[in-house]
């Protein structure tokens, strides 16, 4: 007699609060409940919010940003045995700016369904709140820290038409703000979001140059969310606006091929005319 053959496994990412516990979804308790197996950032985290909800947790398995790509094969070996493996991340959708995407393309991969449980999102929440245009917009997750990549990053930026999101830890909001300001320009409007759904709730509004003063006389405190304006739709440039431009850029430390670069995808004119203008009347 043939053994009976095991169901196959099913992935479910799970969204989870971002502040106020009220926001976890009845089907989230259902399919946490349900779960042979719980993928979690932190389980001391995880573990507080299924006690809150009364959630009785199966095994939990600790899958964060560095041990991510080493757990793959285990969570596929589970789902080949017919196991219900959930993912959740510390707040949020996991596969957003956490832990998640390599587990759902490995299990995609090798023939497994993925679900979702739909939830909560910083993003999304910002971005509705922000007053600013909704119908397209681009998620950026965090900036490169440093380096050639982040400079590529905010060039590449610079003249995108779409209203941006970005994230950004509390002490570094200030220098991001900065440099987003150099290559975006100072008056580009923008929203800052922080400590969404929780008490201290707070939604700023102004001009990239308004919110480098603001940063710096708010005490940082909880992740921000960055709504940044997508930029005007080109104008003729004059040849002393793309100068003064290239002078700040310059006198800001960038190299003049940078700046170069930061100067034409900000008016949205060609590298060619800026480095003309650079090397000929800088």
């Amino acid at each position: 007699m043939n053994e009976p053959s095991v169901a196959p496994g099913v992935l479910v990412l799970v969204a989870t609060p971002i502040g106020n516990l009220g926001d976890l979804s009845s089907r989230a308790v259902a399919e946490l409940s349900r779960a042979d197996v719980i993928c979690c950032e932190d389980t001391r985290h995880s573990g507080r919010l299924f006690a809150h909800a009364g959630i009785d947790a199966p095994k939990l398995l600790t899958v964060n940003d560095h041990t991510e790509a080493s757990a793959v094969a285990d969570v596929v070996d589970r789902l080949r045995r017919g196991q219900r493996v959930a993912v959740v991340s510390d707040a949020g959708m996991p596969g957003i700016s956490d832990p998640g995407e390599l587990l759902v393309s490995a299990a995609a991969e090798a023939g497994f369904r993925v679900e979702v449980v739909p939830g909560p999102s910083a993003s999304v929440a910002a971005l509705v709140g922000s007053g600013l245009p909704t119908g397209r917009f681009v998620f950026e997750g965090f900036l490169p820290r440093k380096g050639s990549g982040r400079s590529a990053r905010l060039v590449e930026l610079a003249g995108e038409r779409r209203t941006l999101v970005l994230y950004e830890a509390p002490h570094r909001l200030a220098r991001t703000l900065t440099d987003l300001a150099e290559a975006l320009g100072r008056d580009r409007r923008v929203a800052l979001a922080r400590e969404l759904t929780k008490l201290h709730e707070e939604m700023w509004r102004g001009t990239l140059a308004e919110a480098i003063v603001h940063a710096d006389d708010v005490a940082p405190r909880g992740e921000y969310v960055v709504i940044v304006d997508g930029a005007p739709p080109p104008a003729d440039a004059t040849d002393d606006e793309l100068l003064a431009a290239l002078a700040d850029a310059v006198a800001a430390g960038r190299s003049t091929r940078d700046a170069t670069a930061l100067v034409a995808g900000r008016f949205g004119v060609s590298k060619r005319r800026v480095y003309d203008l650079a090397t000929h009347r800088g």
